[in-house]
């Protein structure tokens, strides 16, 4: 890991998108539409791998399905998964501004059902994708996106596994973890200052409780948004590559491996 000290976030993306550079990676945004509402969702797959290819959600932080998804929509596509992120503000909500996107995340925090009904939405406008099998699949999350995943889970989703990037754990009072579908993979810094390591700690103990397959891997020192490359003063290298290492392992156990 002393090589990874030295590299600047923008060669650590590099060196990641290196591999299988010559991969033919299709993209496209895919607008679908919840109860008249307008939504806009990202995919990204190898059109060489033929349809039904296992598949990876991808659930966005506070600021939107933005670049930052979509380079990791694609990332997923070079490692031979189909990759659809999708969108839970709406069809060119991107909120830049603090406030809004607290705004936002508050409306769909005061309102779990819609949260509910939205990802499920994102779920289904996967499933309308040929190359996407929504039956062989994996969610994601960044940050808020994090804590939407576990809402997600807790839901009962069928789906093949959940993974949190540097999430939000808590749980509702009334809520719990007796319906998970799938393992749940939590990937968090130590030194995380928006969910601390109580809240690593009560999320085990509520895991543990109800029964849940979970597997945790926290890194000494990361902090919140540690794989986030356009945070300059949070982002980690050596947690972000960790993690994402993690992340493929997760999706190799969890997902009919990926095509050569």
């Amino acid at each position: 890991m002393r090589i990874l000290r030295g590299m600047t976030a923008t060669a650590v993306i590099l060196a990641v998108l290196s591999v299988a550079a010559k991969a033919e990676i299709v993209t496209d945004s895919i607008r679908y539409s919840h109860d008249g509402e307008a939504f806009e969702g990202y995919a990204a797959y190898n059109d060489a791998l033929g349809d039904e290819q296992p598949t990876v959600i991808i659930i966005h932080d506070w600021d939107g399905l933005g670049d930052y998804e979509k380079t990791r929509a694609e990332m997923l596509a070079r490692s031979g998964y189909a990759a659809f992120a999708i969108d839970l503000y709406g069809t060119g909500i991107r909120p830049e501004r603090v406030e809004r996107r607290r705004e936002l995340t508050n409306a769909l925090y005061a309102d779990r059902a819609r949260m509910r009904a939205l990802m499920q939405a994102g779920l289904e406008a996967a499933g309308t994708q040929q190359v996407m099998d929504t039956d062989n699949a994996v969610a994601i999350g960044y940050c808020f996106g994090g804590a939407a995943l576990l809402e997600l889970a807790r839901s009962g989703a069928a789906l093949d596994g959940f993974v949190s990037f540097h999430g939000g754990l808590g749980t509702p009072e009334e809520q719990n973890y007796e319906q998970v579908d799938g393992p749940l993979l939590i990937l968090h810094g130590s030194s995380d200052q928006v969910a601390p390591m109580s809240e690593v700690a009560n999320l085990t103990s509520r895991l543990d409780e109800d029964g849940a397959t979970y597997t945790m891997e926290i890194y000494g020192g990361a902090r919140h948004a540690f794989t986030d490359w356009g945070a300059s003063d949070r982002y980690n290298a050596s947690a972000d590559l960790q993690s994402w290492a993690a992340m493929e392992r997760f999706l190799g156990q969890a997902l009919s491996e990926p095509a050569d």
